[in-house]
């Protein structure tokens, strides 16, 4: 290729707009707006008894702290129907404005018939189309919760899963397929059968009188390629606001890896209003790592940002020490455990840039991308750190309190660019 060769420009990636309807989550005089032109929105699910209503509001509280905001609780029995308002009076006392979602099967129609405080203290309903009745009972059961949602003007999720998927819809498809010519692989009818559910169901509950804006769609499976042919398909037949998730995504690495992969595609081509993590807890784990995969699906994506980035390099035969992973975690633990306070004294402080590098190599180069960052000295290499701050080389540290020293140029940084900006009251 010669200089005067055209030369392609490389667009620079950036998600799709999403073109969904938006609904309207209310609870107290409050309002969360999912879809249209809104923010991706971040859900997660308690998994205490909701008959504790202490115990499910406290996690709420921490789901909601580290970054959820809606929450979905279960609501499968009358005890745990009637726990449900004094859960909502526990969140609103604590000032934990967050909206709560009720996951009903199989008996919602008539928990929300039979406790209206419940069905006002809820803000949105999870209602699964394989489990409201099977026959005749099923039209007429879903039919009595969508009234329901019509009643307190409610915002429903209809929630398929291939693991509850409706076996009469199925049923009939698998026959219809089976006198095609060329009858279609098994796992395509699988996907006609969860989107033909959803998106039946959605028509069925605007006949009873549900406000189209008030309809979220999800249809979950386990699979990636699945998930993602799936919703594909929901947002080239719909422009109802889709939940995204990986259904029994699993535990650590595997669950992590497979939601990310999965809600990655799905959010760059513009599909998806909120999502869910759908991660199995290991022993002793929180509850919350779930919600902070899920901040970190989007904030890596650019589509939001919560809480300052460290950029760390992965370690070589060129770094001397661990100090730099040491370090880089330090800050990183620090700036997250610092943000519940600094989104209030600090608006967009979330936006911040931090690098710790271990040599020379890419040290200085990452450092200068960053808004501050340190170059730490690896084998060979002067014992000097240069530090960088908004591009520009700013001093060198050297001795045995290098990690100290830089933690507290952080802190003055955040403090001088940050601080004389007047937090928004929203």
């Amino acid at each position: 290729m010669n200089a005067q060769d055209p030369v392609d420009i490389i667009e620079v990636a950036a998600p799709l707009p999403r073109r969904s309807r938006q609904a309207r989550v209310a609870w107290g005089g409050q309002v969360l707006t999912v879809g249209g032109d809104a923010p991706v929105r971040v859900q997660s699910m308690t998994n205490t008894d909701t008959v504790d209503a202490i115990g499910t509001a406290i996690q709420v509280k921490q789901l909601a702290q580290a970054g959820s905001e809606l929450v979905r609780i279960t609501v499968n029995t009358p005890e745990a129907a009637a726990a449900v308002p004094y859960v909502r009076e526990q969140l609103d006392r604590m000032g934990v404005l967050v909206p709560l979602v009720g996951d009903f099967h199989y008996n919602g129609h008539r928990l929300l018939t039979d406790f209206p405080a419940m069905a006002q203290a809820l803000s949105k309903y999870r209602i699964n189309p394989g489990n409201v009745g099977k026959g005749d009972k099923h039209d007429r059961q879903f039919a009595m919760m969508v009234e329901a949602a019509v009643k307190y003007d409610k915002v429903v999720r209809i929630g398929v899963n291939w693991g509850s998927l409706d076996q009469e819809l199925l049923a009939g498809l698998m026959d219809e397929n089976a006198r095609r010519a060329r009858p279609w692989d098994v796992k395509q009818v699988m996907y006609q059968a969860l989107v033909q559910s959803a998106l039946g169901s959605a028509e069925v509950a605007r006949e009873r009188g549900l406000n189209p804006d008030n309809i979220i769609i999800s249809c979950k499976v386990s699979g990636v390629q699945d998930l993602i042919s799936v919703y594909r398909a929901l947002a080239r037949r719909c422009d109802y606001a889709l939940h995204l998730g990986l259904t029994e995504a699993g535990m650590a690495t595997k669950g992590t890896v497979a939601s990310a992969t999965a809600l990655g595609v799905l959010l760059q081509e513009g599909i998806g209003d909120t999502i869910r993590v759908s991660l199995t807890p290991q022993p002793g784990e929180a509850r919350t790592q779930e919600v902070v995969v899920a901040l970190e699906i989007l904030q890596s994506l650019g589509l939001r940002s919560f809480n300052p980035s460290v950029t760390a390099c992965p370690g070589c035969g060129r770094t001397t020490s661990t100090t730099f992973q040491e370090l880089a975690k330090q800050i990183d633990d620090f700036l997250r455990a610092q943000m519940p306070v600094w989104k209030a004294r600090y608006p967009g402080v979330e936006t911040l840039k931090v690098a710790v590098m271990g040599c020379i190599v890419n040290g200085p180069g990452e450092s200068k991308h960053a808004d501050i960052g340190i170059s730490l000295p690896g084998t060979g290499e002067a014992p000097a750190a240069p530090v960088f701050i908004d591009g520009e080389k700013a001093l060198t540290l050297r001795g045995e309190g290098i990690a100290q020293e830089f933690h507290k140029l952080v802190e003055a940084y955040i403090e001088r660019r940050f601080g004389g900006v007047a937090a928004s009251p929203h």
